[in-house]
């Protein structure tokens, strides 16, 4: 298993949970994501990207990390070319850090899709900010290791079907979920929670604090 730390350029938050997250995953910056190897106390091994957000200093003081420059009129963001140099390298798991916030809300959108399309082809994808987590929930059943009382929500990209959520505050039973619903924001763990879905295709934002 080859665990790929992928750092973008919103908001990030140091946590003990993110530490424990990335112990011994290797590392690639996406342009101004960069920044963040110091919060995190890691190195990138790859540096991609236009490189038409890094301020000057950063670029200095990461001179002597391998870089793969594009140019800025591409078909891709910095993060997919981030990710797609992770998957070259045999990446068999992404932590995207980085892949909330900041001023790029179309950005932010485009890390969730990007991370179901990923789990959709058999790589597990965890979204993070430190103290804001995503995670792709598709057909079938999984568990989460969130402590009691952690706000969430299912934000629905599909219709949904068959949706269970147990080890809630407010647990669901096979429901029907139109798309744009707001059932499924803002509930809270209690115990051990556990969500099924028969059909659809939906991320779990959780904020464990």
């Amino acid at each position: 298993m080859s665990r790929f730390l992928i750092l973008l350029g919103g908001d990030l938050a140091r946590t003990a949970r993110l530490d424990a997250q990335i112990v011994d995953a290797r590392v690639i910056a996406a342009d101004s994501g960069i920044r963040h190897a110091a919060t995190l106390g890691v190195m990138p091994e790859l540096w991609v990207g236009d490189f038409d957000s890094t301020p000057q200093e950063l670029c200095e003081r990461y001179a002597d990390v391998e870089r793969r420059s594009f140019s800025s009129d591409k078909d891709m963001t910095d993060g997919e070319l981030a990710v797609a140099a992770a998957l070259e390298l045999g990446a068999t798991s992404l932590v995207l850090a980085g892949a909330f916030g900041g001023p790029r809300a179309d950005h932010a959108f485009l890390h969730l899709a990007l991370a179901l399309r990923l789990a959709e082809a058999g790589t597990p994808t965890l979204l993070t900010g430190g103290t804001q987590e995503g995670s792709p929930v598709l057909p079938g059943t999984t568990t989460f290791d969130y402590p009691d009382g952690t706000l969430f929500s299912i934000l629905a990209f599909s219709e949904l079907s068959g949706l269970t959520e147990e080890g809630a505050k407010w647990p669901l039973d096979r429901v029907e979920v139109p798309f744009g619903s707001s059932l499924t924001l803002s509930n809270e763990v209690r115990g051990t929670l556990r969500i099924s879905l028969k059909r659809g295709r939906a991320i779990l934002v959780a904020h464990p604090g």
